[in-house]
């Protein structure tokens, strides 16, 4: 089923280009290619925070009877198994290798987290609502998630509640990671800062809530679960409480940082 959707990733950036290119022939001053590795600390709290996230998950989940989680990932691999999709053999079983290849996949799956975020954080946050940056997070945000629908319903993220999932956990999700890639874009000038954010929520993030919490309900005990939801509304609230999103730079740092 994943497979069958891959392709379907990269719509937003087709969509994004055709318009850019022919439709309204703005060009791409704005759409924040360039890298700016120079941001690097920004950079590195787009790859390493679902980390953060999912610590507190662990912290949350058995104060709140969500499950406990399992550190030598044995149950994670058992869940894997159950679902008919087993690991191959030479796949490290310890918590620190298995991390260490999903960061490295993190970085590598950033080109294919382009294909939305050029779309999404690239073009339709900057214009949704030019004038109320937040207001734009929260409606792009609504879009992207409900754009989820198709894999959502089918149990993708939330297989023991998937109307649960897709009617309202998306949706709220994708708010959430709306206001906290939009921040990173404005501070990078980069949408590669969201697609490596992207990425690293969907590997580390979602690997890590299956294999510490397989088994266990996702919908509290993930990165994208009510569990998770709290230090990512914690960090999104603080965007905004914080002014980090303002109208009257959030273009300007972009296009500005493409000719630097």
């Amino acid at each position: 089923m994943i497979l069958l959707a891959a392709p379907s990733a990269f719509g937003p950036a087709i969509a994004c280009f055709v318009v850019r290119k022919w439709v309204t022939r703005e060009g791409f001053a704005d759409a924040g290619l360039r890298l700016h590795l120079r941001k690097g600390p920004y950079y590195l709290v787009a790859w390493l925070l679902p980390l953060g996230v999912m610590a507190c998950v662990v912290i949350l989940a058995p104060l709140f009877g969500a499950g406990t989680a399992d550190f030598s990932l044995e149950r994670g691999f058992r869940y894997m198994a159950s679902l008919g999709k087993p690991l191959p053999p030479w796949y490290p079983h310890g918590l620190l290798p298995v991390l260490c290849i999903w960061l490295v996949q993190a970085i590598l799956g950033a080109p294919i987290s382009f294909g939305e975020e050029f779309g999404w954080r690239g073009y339709l946050q900057l214009r949704l609502f030019p004038n109320n940056p937040v207001l734009s997070a929260v409606g792009t945000g609504v879009i992207w998630g409900y754009w989820h629908f198709p894999i959502a319903i089918r149990g993708y993220s939330y297989p023991d509640n998937p109307i649960v999932g897709a009617l309202i956990m998306y949706p709220i999700f994708g708010i959430v990671l709306s206001i906290i890639f939009g921040w990173l874009v404005q501070k990078t000038g980069s949408i590669w800062s969201s697609s490596l954010a992207h990425a690293a929520t969907n590997v580390v993030g979602g690997g890590l809530s299956i294999f510490l919490f397989g088994g266990a309900n996702l919908l509290y005990a993930s990165i994208g679960g009510i569990l998770g939801l709290l230090p990512l509304g914690a960090l999104s609230a603080w965007i905004v409480l914080a002014g980090q999103l303002n109208p009257a730079t959030e273009k300007t740092n972009i296009a500005t940082a493409a000719v630097l």
